[in-house]
């Protein structure tokens, strides 16, 4: 085992701070537009409050195993001892395609954004430049790593606390706005009723919203990195669920309250569109540049959260052992170097492949969301019991989650409701068709290969 050499360098900030990275994407500023447009303000509020109710309810459960076991595995390694060595294996390689599949995607979307500025390079070349300051981030040391990552995270938080703020200047009409059907005093909430759409389309933006905050569960993987891990875990929880739930949901009501639900402009720049109408200037600059650092600071997150992921396949002997030798500051230089060559592969596949392998990677990325939460819960209710049964108690934990056993099967059943929400959502189907099938060959050629040796260890 190589954990030992892994720096304990990593304070309750820097596991905030690389939530957040993870959580605060393209989504809350692309996203939620399109959400208002399709189940109304009201709605889309609603289905983000579910959301962030899953959420919390995972990260309840994690909280509980992470602070008893810290370790940078995280959730495959709970998976593997509380429910089963074959379904830790699928979700470490759900969740390592997960990030990876998403940093393929996050370099062409920063292409994107440097083109406009920079129309001459191509973006293969944007994509090379954006892969070695990854990489020299990621393999240098974790200070220089937490380091960047907080002030990128900082940087999107503040950005969605001031928009909050001069939202609400122009719902209380202190800031004028220049828009013909704006309603201020939260009037444009109900001007076309509760559910203009009906409760269908708030069921989809529902699984939307789960993928939304998807990534606050890294605070798992840096756990085995941290200082005092039953001190920091449970306070980055608390912290970053109180911002996440603050900012998503309070920016959903500003852009619903501001933007009238049949305005073009939600579907492609909302926050543009409201600081043009105030008279902000460089409005699209700022926010390209604001974009650019959240793309930039998801893939950033992505790559840590990826490249632990291949580190405790190797050191489960589940990957060549050969993998999970650390770098004198201990950091998984391997899992780095195939979690970039993935992510470079994925991008290649979705310039020459889009319409199959690399629709199929983005499929099992989908999946893999809600299947990971679903193992965490599944993994919290089985630890408890088997934790109780061996003669311990509930007191003996330093982080104890709320209403046991209630809480964990809660949580399967959202997540199980939300894989079959997603089988009925068509344009979302395709994540069941390739992720179920996907799961089951992880499994099989796990019981096939590993067996022996999980019998041996």
């Amino acid at each position: 085992m190589s954990s030992h050499q892994f720096s304990k360098n990593l304070k309750a900030r820097n596991l905030i701070t690389m939530s957040l990275g993870g959580v605060i994407g393209t989504g809350i500023f692309m996203s939620t537009g399109y959400s208002i447009q399709t189940a109304g303000p009201i709605g889309t509020i609603l289905a983000y409050v579910i959301g962030s109710i899953l959420v919390c309810m995972v990260m309840a459960c994690l909280g509980e195993l992470s602070v008893h076991d810290p370790n940078t595995g995280a959730f495959h390694t709970y998976a593997s001892k509380y429910i089963n060595p074959g379904v830790g294996f699928i979700t470490a390689w759900m969740y390592w395609l997960t990030w990876t599949i998403a940093l393929g995607s996050e370099f062409i979307a920063l292409s994107t954004i440097g083109q406009q500025y920079f129309p001459s390079i191509p973006v293969w070349g944007f994509s090379l430049i954006f892969t070695v300051i990854i990489l020299l981030l990621n393999i240098i040391n974790m200070n220089l790593f937490s380091s960047s990552e907080f002030w990128m995270s900082l940087i999107k938080v503040l950005a969605l606390v001031v928009f909050l703020g001069l939202g609400i200047l122009i719902i209380f009409k202190i800031i004028p706005i220049h828009h013909t059907h704006f309603k201020p005093f939260f009037g444009q909430l109900t001007a076309n009723g509760i559910f203009p759409n009906g409760l269908i389309p708030v069921i989809s933006i529902v699984l939307s919203a789960n993928f939304a905050f998807s990534g606050a569960e890294m605070i798992a993987v840096g756990a085995g990195e941290s200082q005092n891990p039953e001190k920091t875990v449970p306070q980055s929880i608390k912290h970053t669920l109180i911002i996440l739930v603050i900012l998503f949901i309070g920016t959903i009501v500003a852009l619903g309250s501001i933007l009238p639900q049949s305005d073009s402009s939600l579907a492609q720049s909302p926050f543009v569109t409201i600081l043009s109408n105030i008279n902000i200037p460089y409005a699209s600059d700022i926010m390209n540049l604001i974009l650019f650092i959240t793309i930039f600071s998801g893939a950033n997150s992505g790559v840590y959260a990826a490249s632990r992921m291949l580190w405790s396949l190797a050191d489960k002997n589940t990957l060549p052992k050969g993998l999970a030798k650390l770098s004198k500051n201990g950091i998984p230089v391997y899992g780095l170097i195939l979690t970039i060559a993935g992510g470079l592969l994925a991008l290649f596949s979705s310039i020459y492949a889009p319409n199959t392998v690399y629709l199929a990677l983005t499929a099992i990325s989908a999946f893999a969301v809600v299947f990971v939460w679903l193992v965490i819960g599944w993994a919290h209710f089985n630890f408890r019991r088997q934790f109780i049964k061996a003669g311990h108690s509930t007191s003996e934990l330093k982080y104890k989650a709320p209403l046991f056993p209630l809480l964990p099967i809660l949580v399967i059943i959202i997540c199980l409701l939300s894989l079959v929400g997603i089988a009925f959502d068509p344009n979302q189907r395709i994540a069941i068709i390739i992720g179920v099938p996907f799961a089951i060959i992880c499994y099989i050629w796990h019981a096939l290969v590993y067996r022996k040796k999980d019998h041996h260890e």
